[in-house]
């Protein structure tokens, strides 16, 4: 469209409205009278002017050359008496004018446009001058009377008004006493005062007012009589022209009044003829010789048609069936520069008000229109191809008034102003504001709007306006045509005078439902919300998989520090608006149950709001539509309101639920560096499961964040520093340490043993006081309802289980003292020790003893022979052998060494050195964690932090509130 040239640049609005001078009412009624006496209009006084101005209508053509043709003396087809009997508005007086300057120009008048039109219509060669006189109701007053002090004689009746007009000073004398006495003269009265040298023309105009304001007076009843003699005298004549318009608007009558009007008409109908001046299709020609420069349509109004109309074509099952989408072209060449449906409008809705102007209000409200939207678009504001429906400058108060009085409803002034445009936060306005650029550089809101408006008929009866008819009127080239149902559908959310039905919409007085809403919305208050907001939260999480729900905590004490997977949920005033906070407080509460320190960290998974504003909005919303609906019995709306109310409730609810599934979208848990980790769950809406905490179980258990159970093989790898480990021991550690993955229940920890023992992984093994396994299971099914959590029962690994389950066997066989030195016949004693395939001792049977050098019995005593040397003595047992040395000399042995005591147990163990932070939690796990059910373990900590760049003093005060809630010392130490 941007080939296109906008319409002030290929049409030019006449001088006035480029001047921004259109604000006279009066400038577009014609005033006979003041024609008559040369005070008019120019456009109205001047005849060449008028009728340059003017398009001669079919039936203006028709009048016009029959009054000629009996002017001329012609009787055959014409008719003496006319009866104008046209809307109000409709273009009467410009007939009584185009006529008067037609007989007072006599020859004249053949050089005007048009008037060739209608002495070739009339089959005369010119107009024949005539004797005119003119009538107005509205301005002709009986008691007052004209004349009497100017030098002519006083009128003070309608027949002496017209003799002295058309007869003068003789004429006036023929009726002198009938207008003394106030009585309408006989038709032979009547003849006297009529020309008998030249025709004569007479007008009268609005006798509805003279008759409703002189009827006290008789002189309504004697003008009747006067107008039936004047009419059947007319009729006699050969070349006298009665034209007469009777009418006021229907609103103005009372009974009266339409009782004369009837009778008036009755007489002008029976000896006339009736005229309708209607222009119909011949409006728009009117319309643009009045407003613009008219010298038809040009090359580049020309593209402009050919381009709406390709729209129109391209669009036609979307555009109303009344619009002649297959003659497109010659319907927009037809109304440019304006869209066929800004004057199609009056003609299908407007002209059915009451108080409705036809011509007259048309051409009122365009001449505005115009001279608004020449100005505009010359200030550069827009760029308007035609003067759409949409583009009607309500903004204007000088062109609502003007419409307001069209629609005889001024109380729609908050309706526009509130909803269309004229003040900055008008609906329609600010959604354009607010639109993409596409939608707002197409002022598309306000478009729509304004289409709206004028379609509905301003509420004055049921006019709707449809969906094709606003398509029509606001569509254009290259603008994308969904985008209008788009604005209709915002305009209807925002709009507080807007009724919409089955995609009818319709502006009124009346408040809609927004409207109400708007106003029980901003009622609503905090605690109601927030409360709303934690009841549908809580709805959305409900418990699945077994895992533990926790709602807004505040304090880490409302969380239970257990072994079990828990999803905290915080409040929404708790948000990732904020992350680095809401990061904080998860992380305290996590470490923390209450004053002590949380043994099972890995065990909580935090759920968090994106943000809390949203939540709230939508819940606020929900609570303002039910407290309507609670109320509507009581509000007497419309049953398509309760309908609208009844969706809007279930769209409330819908939304708010929405909301919750959509905001909670952040996870937060202990990561395997002990850092908070953040897990986005991306777009998340109710259709993806039952409950947003299936979601959420389904996410983690993807990512490997969570198990159902693991291999046994796992907890092998894992293995502490000891060869048993208790049941409980185990299904802490995967609840406390983020280096297990976290299970989804305690059910997978014992599904894992009982897996293990099935497959000869680990053994399963109940731990009796003494120390012995009993039962001790391994390598034999074992279903999970055997397998109990407890300090009591414990698990080995294969190896370890297999020392207490196969058969000792000796393996190994040694004998002490090794080496002996003995005095000869000196005496010892050999011992044997036998160890099994475990290396743990084992008792030596059939035990053999063969010794050489000396004597050795069957319990390994051994005494000397009396022969010096070095003897062996053997031990045999099981087909395994072994042996010491015997070393037999003549002088004493030296002394031999005392046998090492026995190690008593220790009172006591201590140890300090430095562990790195990776290996925190496998320390607790295998150095700590046997001695922690002991209550005389001590732990003494000591720890020294030097991060680069130095502490600032909030941290070092962090550190001491925290360890003042642990109930620790807080003495901390800090220097340079």
């Amino acid at each position: 469209m941007a080939t296109l040239q906008p319409w002030y640049k290929v049409v030019y609005p006449r001088e006035d409205l480029r001047e921004g001078k259109p604000f006279d009412a009066s400038e577009f009624a014609v005033h006979l009278d003041q024609v008559r006496d040369g005070r008019a209009n120019p456009d109205y006084q001047d005849p060449a002017r008028f009728f340059s101005k003017t398009y001669l209508t079919k039936s203006l053509l028709a009048v016009a050359s029959e009054t000629v043709r009996r002017m001329a003396g012609i009787k055959t087809e014409t008719s003496a008496v006319f009866n104008m009997t046209t809307q109000f508005g409709g273009g009467k007086t410009h007939t009584l004018t185009l006529l008067y300057h037609l007989a007072t120009g006599g020859k004249e008048a053949r050089n005007w446009t048009g008037v060739k039109a209608i002495l070739e219509m009339a089959g005369v060669p010119d107009v024949t001058q005539a004797a005119v006189g003119v009538f107005v109701g509205t301005e002709f007053d009986s008691i007052t009377g004209r004349g009497g002090t100017d030098g002519t004689p006083l009128r003070k009746t309608p027949w002496g008004e017209l003799a002295w007009q058309i007869g003068g000073e003789e004429g006036f004398k023929v009726v002198a006493e009938h207008d003394a006495k106030l009585i309408a003269p006989s038709g032979e009265v009547i003849r006297a005062f009529l020309p008998k040298d030249k025709p004569c023309l007479i007008l009268m105009d609005e006798l509805m007012n003279y008759v409703s304001r002189n009827r006290k007076s008789g002189l309504a009843s004697q003008l009747y009589n006067f107008l039936q003699n004047l009419s059947e005298e007319a009729r006699g004549q050969d070349r006298v022209v009665l034209v007469a318009s009777i009418p006021a608007s229907e609103l103005e009558m009372n009974a009266e009044d339409q009782a004369d009007y009837d009778r008036f008409k009755k007489v002008l109908d029976r000896l006339g003829k009736a005229i309708i001046m209607s222009a119909e299709a011949e409006t728009a020609e009117i319309i643009r010789r009045r407003l613009f420069e008219w010298d038809g349509v040009t090359k580049d109004a020309e593209k402009t048609v050919a381009a709406f109309a390709d729209w129109a074509v391209e669009h036609r099952t979307q555009v109303p069936g009344w619009f002649p989408v297959d003659n497109a072209r010659d319907a927009f060449r037809a109304t440019y520069p304006f869209h066929p449906v800004v004057l199609s409008v009056f003609e299908r809705k407007w002209q059915q008000l009451p108080r409705f102007q036809q011509t007259r209000g048309v051409l009122r409200l365009l001449a505005l229109w115009v001279s608004k939207a020449y100005s505009e678009g010359f200030k550069g504001a827009h760029r308007d191809p035609l003067i759409g429906l949409g583009t009607a400058p309500l903004d204007d108060p000088f062109f609502r008034t003007a419409a307001f009085e069209q629609l005889g409803e001024a109380k729609l002034e908050g309706a526009v102003t509130t909803d269309i445009c004229g003040k900055r936060d008008s609906h329609a306005t600010r959604l354009d504001r607010e639109a993409t650029e596409d939608i707002k550089k197409a002022r598309l809101h306000r478009k729509a709007a304004t289409t709206v408006f004028f379609e509905s008929n301003g509420g004055q009866m049921r006019a709707e306006a449809t969906v094709p008819e606003i398509r029509l009127a606001v569509g254009e080239p290259e603008l994308d045509i969904g985008h209008i149902e788009t604005v209709l559908e915002t305009l209807s959310q925002e709009c507080y005078y807007l009724s919409v039905e089955r995609n009818r919409y319709r502006f009124s007085t009346t408040e809609n439902l927004i409207k109400r809403y708007s106003d029980r919305r901003a009622s609503i208050s905090e605690k109601a919300i927030e409360e709303r907001v934690r009841s549908e939260i809580q709805k959305v999480f409900t418990a699945e998989g077994g895992i533990d729900r926790i709602f807004f905590p505040e304090k880490s004490n409302a969380i239970p520090d257990r072994p079990a997977l828990t999803l905290a949920v915080l409040g929404p005033e708790h948000s990732m608006e904020d992350e680095p906070e809401t990061k904080a407080l998860a992380r305290s509460m996590t470490w923390e149950c209450g004053k002590s320190g949380r043994t099972f960290k890995s065990a909580i998974i935090w759920c968090v709001a994106e943000s809390g504003q949203t939540l709230r909005d939508e819940a606020r919303k929900a609570l303002a539509w039910e407290a309507i609906d609670a109320e509507k019995d009581d509000l007497h709306i419309e049953d398509s309101q309760k309908r609208q109310l009844d969706e809007q409730v279930r769209r409330s609810r819908r939304d708010v639920k929405e909301a919750v599934w959509r905001s909670y979208k952040f996870l937060l848990l202990l990561g395997k560096d002990n850092q908070m980790r953040k897990i986005d769950l991306g777009l998340v809406n109710s259709s993806q499961a039952a409950t947003l905490v299936e979601v959420i179980l389904k996410r983690l258990r993807e990512d490997g964040d969570i198990e159902k159970s693991i291999s046994p093989n796992f907890l092998v790898r894992k293995w502490p520093g000891f060869p048993e480990w208790t049941t409980k021991a185990v299904r802490d550690a995967f609840f406390a340490s983020p280096e297990f993955p976290r299970l989804l229940s305690v059910e997978g920890v014992k599904e894992t043993i009982a897996r293990g023992v099935s497959q000869g992984i680990i053994a399963y093994a109940g731990k009796k006081p003494d120390g012995h396994y009993e039962p001790l299971l391994i390598d034999r099914e074992m279903s999970v309802m055997e397998v109990e959590i407890s300090e009591d029962v414990v698990i080995l690994t294969a190896e370890e289980a297999k020392k207490h389950i196969e058969p000792p066997k000796l393996t190994a066989l040694s004998v002490s003292p090794q080496d002996v030195r003995l005095r000869l016949g000196g005496c010892t004693s050999f011992v044997a020790r036998g160890t099994d395939q475990h290396g743990r001792p084992i008792a030596v049977t059939d035990l053999a003893w063969l010794a050489k050098g000396g004597e050795i019995d069957g319990n390994g005593a051994f005494r000397a022979g009396q022969d010096e040397g070095e003897f062996v003595v053997e031990a045999t047992a099981g087909g395994l052998n072994t042996h010491a040395t015997v070393l037999i000399t003549k002088e004493d042995a030296p002394p031999s060494p005392l046998p090492p005591k026995p190690k008593a147990e220790a009172k006591t163990m201590q140890w300090s050195g430095a562990v790195p932070p990776q290996k925190w939690m496998n320390f607790y796990t295998k150095v700590l964690a046997k001695f922690a059910t002991n209550s005389d373990l001590k732990l003494t900590v000591k720890f020294e932090v030097t991060p680069e760049g130095g502490l600032p003093p909030h941290r070092i005060e962090e550190t001491k509130a925290t360890l003042r809630e642990l109930g620790l010392d807080d003495d901390v130490t800090s220097g340079d």
